[in-house]
């Protein structure tokens, strides 16, 4: 269990990149991790991004949990800057993992079924080494391992905690679906799933062996994953009363990714952009309160 000591406590953020061995097909992959130090933060500039961090700093003393972050589609561990750079700040240890072959840099297994396979695994991957492997693993508190996933995030949130996916035809070769099997990782104890992609488990009683706390946040607005998709949990857990759902008047389905610089902000760059006057600046001071207040509550 956390302690209040580190609920009170602030730190700042420290953080590295890191390549992981992936177990499956020993595919390395890039890892960001951010962590509590005392060590105070510096200006640097990560990509076109700048930060307030501190790079390859001590890590703070003291027990801490861990929340893994799971982007989406095409993505990249970078626009999650903000959410992990916070909760670092609060004591929280945060790896996010860039999937290979479903990142910005390389989208070969978009649409895919093997990225449905791959990417609960990569998650796995990422644990085992928080835990067993890393100079994090006396300093992560026992049985607080947390899983925040936004949009294809979200799916894989769902399907490492227990949730049975089936493919749509047009994810395979064949044109077949297929129910896949996937490892359900019980080292797990909550989630956050923000404009998660669901619609892998449409079929009955694919969320059955999901019964842990779940935070959803939804986007009003949302056309890449609209209501149907947060339906899909709600009727499909066991236990509809360890949801928390929330929907985000006006929010878009890039909202939820952390603010972008101005230079960046373009009709051509739809990550950038949100519905009408929505202000997601002041959006994500909510967004990262919440996901705070809802990770201690499940401490």
């Amino acid at each position: 269990m956390q302690t209040k000591k580190h609920e009170k406590e602030s730190f700042y953020a420290g953080y590295q990149f890191i390549d992981i061995e992936n177990h499956a097909n020993e595919t390395p992959f890039p890892l960001l991790v951010m962590y509590p130090t005392h060590t105070e933060e510096k200006v640097k500039r990560l990509g076109p991004y700048t930060l307030n961090v501190t790079q390859g700093a001590p890590l703070s003393d003291g027990e801490f949990p861990l929340v893994i972050i799971s982007h989406g589609d095409g993505s990249t561990p970078l626009v999650y800057r903000t959410i992990s750079q916070f909760l670092a700040r609060n004591g929280f240890i945060v790896g996010i993992p860039q999937h290979p072959f479903n990142n910005r840099e390389d989208n070969s297994l978009s649409g895919t079924i093997d990225n449905l396979r791959n990417r609960p695994n990569h998650i796995r991957t990422v644990i085992d080494w928080f835990l067993k492997e890393s100079c994090f693993s006396p300093s992560i508190t026992p049985n607080t391992v947390s899983l925040i996933g936004h949009s294809m995030g979200g799916y894989t949130a769902l399907a490492i905690a227990g949730g049975v996916p089936t493919s749509f035809p047009q994810e395979s070769s064949d044109q077949k679906s297929y129910r896949l099997s996937v490892y359900q990782d019980k080292r797990i104890q909550s989630l956050i799933l923000l404009a998660p992609a669901t619609g892998w488990f449409r079929e009955k009683r694919a969320l059955e062996n999901v019964n842990i706390p779940i935070l959803m946040i939804t986007g009003e607005k949302d056309t890449i994953t609209p209501s149907f998709h947060s339906e899909f949990v709600l009727n499909g857990v066991p236990n509809v009363e360890k949801i928390q759902h929330k929907v985000v008047k006006n929010g878009g389905h890039f909202s939820f990714l952390s603010p972008f610089p101005d230079f960046m902000k373009s009709p051509e760059f739809p990550p950038s952009l949100d519905p009408g006057s929505f202000n997601r600046k002041e959006f994500h001071k909510n967004l990262q309160n919440d996901i705070l207040n809802f990770l201690l509550d499940s401490l």
